[in-house]
């Protein structure tokens, strides 16, 4: 298992992001990866967290905790979580951190893995932060979503009932 480690590289666009996400998905092994942005402040964790790839993410994770001071920010908008090791590893730098009287904050975690952080009530211990624009962006996709639904299943029934020579019973 290697861990890619780039500090001060620039983030990628959300176009990289969103590719790069469907790719990590669709292949198991793809490595997980760390890039330190500020030492001991910023990290930005990406690719398939789990029990292969979380003992090198769990020992930088403890390495910028000890190395900083004040909240530790790890942007992990590009991450899937496949097991619980995954969620395993934020919970013990979160404890880590509040022994070293710190703080750490999950930034951009996709809607994946937010739902699981709520299942498992992760969400009520760890700091989970949301830009209003990330959260208006999900709130218009899911919309979206919804009304293309709704409309092809309307497009469905009309389609059906036009053929039909039967009377459509009232629901």
């Amino acid at each position: 298992m290697t861990i890619q480690i780039a500090e001060g590289s620039a983030p990628p666009s959300a176009v990289d992001d969103a590719g790069a996400r469907r790719a990590t998905r669709t292949a198991p092994g793809t490595p997980a990866t760390l890039r330190v942005e500020v030492p001991g402040q910023v990290l930005r964790v990406g690719g398939r967290l789990d029990v292969h790839s979380v003992p090198d993410v769990r020992a930088s994770l403890h390495a910028a905790v000890d190395a900083g001071s004040g909240d530790l920010v790890v942007h992990v908008d590009g991450i899937v979580v496949a097991d619980a090791t995954g969620l395993g590893v934020f919970v013990g730098a979160h404890r880590r951190a509040q022994r070293c009287d710190r703080r750490l904050v999950l930034s951009g975690v996709p809607l994946p893995a937010l739902r699981l952080l709520r299942v498992t009530k992760l969400h009520r211990v760890l700091q989970v932060e949301d830009g209003p624009q990330d959260a208006a962006a999900e709130r218009a996709e899911r919309t979206a979503v919804r009304r293309a639904r709704a409309e092809a299943l309307l497009g469905a029934q009309n389609s059906r009932a036009s053929t039909s020579s039967m009377p459509r019973r009232a629901s």
